[in-house]
């Protein structure tokens, strides 16, 4: 069962704000309203230290306070690239697309020479592509946030940990070793799909991880596209869910559209994810919940949205929190992996009728888009039953 509106009441009652979603929460106990996070890593001990060459990257908690998040201005960077992105390829010795949905590796970039413009079209393609994967960079993480920094404000995480090394308060750990073994009690597979912290008022938009330690094998990450799963649906269903809200919620709550427009492409996307998202507003309970737990489950199990990627030491990976969902594979304890985020904010999700309002163009579902650049006859909805067509492999 996908964490569907977790924690709520139960019944066919109709919530329609925060506000009323607190109210229900008021009359409650509250061991009922609290909820496991599964996207952190704890305080790593001193065990090895000596040993291991990146310890002053171990995770850590300081004592902190940081201003609450206000909206600030965001404009992609994406806006200023070459829809060629000539720059960007001519300087890779192959640019490999993985899947027709989502995935692209670049091969032979070196990320610390990349110019503005490349830097430019590397947004555009993460936009278009949902992530893009290099491999073998001696970037550091000094240098991995000037990069993410050009594509935003960075975000400081408000319930992780931070590096030991002073300054890095931007930095996300993700650190697991010998001494955290996974526990399969805790949460189901599904509930570990999400994209980072939608809970914000302004999400992160170009977000980059670097591996630094990881095992030879397992570990592996996935992404899910967005885009292509509101392509895969009816135009009813498409129609529906542009109508809707939902709660995301952790530290924080707040609401955003269950189908965002990405303002580069101006191409639909849905934008619920099991880790974060509660429930929708504005219908009753049972109707939320139906509606998330396909959607969830959409997002784990459709394997033509997704991509899956194997890490090795200095792989890093830009991908487009806007757009798509992650997950990793918790299948190589005991072994140590290390890796270190950086996450630029975007703008406010925008949901079509906002886009559209705001920029005078219409919002366009992307798998239409693509097909009509190939030339191809885009299909029209068939009325009545189809016929079940064989499926070979």
């Amino acid at each position: 069962m996908a964490p569907v509106a977790t924690n709520e009441e139960s019944g066919n009652g109709t919530i329609g704000s925060v506000a009323e979603l607190k109210k229900a929460r008021a009359n409650k106990p509250t061991e009922e309203t609290q909820f496991i996070n599964p996207f952190y890593s704890p305080s790593a001990g001193n065990e090895n230290d000596n040993d291991y060459q990146y310890a002053k990257y171990k995770p850590h908690f300081p004592v902190v306070n940081w201003e609450p998040l206000t909206e600030i201005e965001v404009i992609d960077r994406g806006h200023f690239a070459d829809s060629s992105k000539t720059a960007l390829f001519s300087a890779a010795q192959k640019v490999k697309h993985l899947t027709p949905a989502i995935g692209t590796e670049l091969v032979g970039i070196d990320l610390r020479q990349l110019t503005s413009q490349q830097k430019d079209e590397l947004a555009l393609l993460v936009a278009e592509r949902g992530v893009v994967f290099f491999r073998d960079q001696e970037l550091d993480i000094h240098e991995q946030l000037d990069l993410a920094r050009h594509f935003g404000p960075l975000h400081k995480h408000a319930t992780t940990p931070v590096p030991r090394e002073p300054g890095l308060e931007e930095v996300h750990i993700v650190y697991n070793d010998a001494a955290r073994r996974p526990d399969a009690s805790a949460f189901s597979k599904i509930e570990l799909w999400h994209s980072d912290v939608t809970y914000e008022i302004q999400p992160p938009c170009t977000t980059s991880l670097k591996v630094i330690t990881g095992p030879e094998y397992g570990g592996d990450t996935l992404w899910s596209s967005g885009y292509a799963l509101y392509s895969s649906l009816s135009p009813g269903m498409q129609m529906y869910l542009e109508s809707l809200t939902a709660l995301h919620s952790a530290p924080i709550e707040t609401v955003h559209p269950v189908v965002r427009v990405h303002p580069v492409t101006g191409w639909k996307s849905v934008y619920v994810n099991p880790g974060f998202t509660r429930r929708i507003l504005g219908v009753p309970k049972p109707e939320s919940d139906t509606i998330l737990n396909f959607l969830f489950h959409q997002v784990a199990e459709n394997v033509d949205f997704q991509v899956r990627f194997h890490w090795e030491p200095n792989s890093i990976a830009f991908w487009d929190n806007r757009i798509v969902t992650h997950t990793a594979t918790f299948d190589f304890w005991p072994q140590t992996r290390h890796a270190l985020r950086a996450t630029p904010h975007g703008e406010k999700p925008e949901s079509v009728e906002d886009y559209e309002n705001r920029t005078g163009k219409v919002a366009k579902d992307r798998q239409i888009e693509i097909w009509k650049q190939q030339g191809i006859e885009v299909p029209q909805s068939k009325k009545g039953l189809s016929r079940a067509r064989g499926y070979n492999d």
